[in-house]
């Protein structure tokens, strides 16, 4: 199926790559999703009319500048800046993300990561884990960041998060250890 390119800003004037590609099995609506490579995906009913991209264009362009400001007030400062110097040592400063919090409503989740839809790029990390070791906290963030590259728990996420974060395996044993004292199973988002 034939693919168009389209470029779009966002509100600080970064020109944006678009890939628009017509899907037979959607009917109504659009979606749209961040690449791995910093570009949008955006796929459309096949039978969307070439006027009405302008506007699906204008929309998307729209909700960027919504979850901008979204991110803005609910990334904690400190976390975010933790997260930043994780990315850069280990990961080479590869992965973007639009907001990192602490979160007070997960129980048996450590941390979870949006991809796509108006909270695309959202990192929650649980408030739980604040006071445990610094290595094991990085640990999730790392886990976290990761699937902005990976969504699921494929063997490529595994090996990216093994090679890109050494102490994954000991972080693990010690999630573990701590869920088996408290007589929980805490689950990888």
């Amino acid at each position: 199926m034939a693919e168009i390119k389209h470029t779009i800003e966002d509100k600080d004037g970064k020109k944006i790559n678009v890939t628009l590609r017509r899907d037979k099995r959607l009917k109504k609506s659009s979606r749209w999703q961040w690449e791995s490579d910093g570009t949008i995906l955006i796929r459309v009913p096949y039978r969307t009319p070439k006027r009405a991209i302008a506007n699906l264009l204008d929309q998307i362009a729209t909700q960027l500048e919504k979850q901008h400001k979204i991110a803005e007030r609910r990334t904690d400062a400190e976390l975010q800046q933790r997260a930043e110097h994780i990315n850069k040592k280990y990961f080479g400063g590869e992965i973007q993300w639009n907001a990192i919090r602490w979160v007070g409503n997960m129980n048996t989740v450590l941390g979870s990561c949006t991809n796509g839809g108006t909270t695309d790029g959202h990192i929650r990390i649980s408030d739980k884990i604040k006071r445990w070791p610094q290595w094991v906290v990085d640990y999730v963030i790392a886990h976290e960041m990761v699937h902005r590259l990976h969504s699921d728990h494929s063997k490529e996420f595994w090996s990216t998060l093994t090679d890109g974060y050494p102490p994954t395996e000991r972080a693990r044993g010690f999630i573990k250890g701590v869920g088996f004292a408290e007589g929980r199973n805490y689950e990888e988002e």
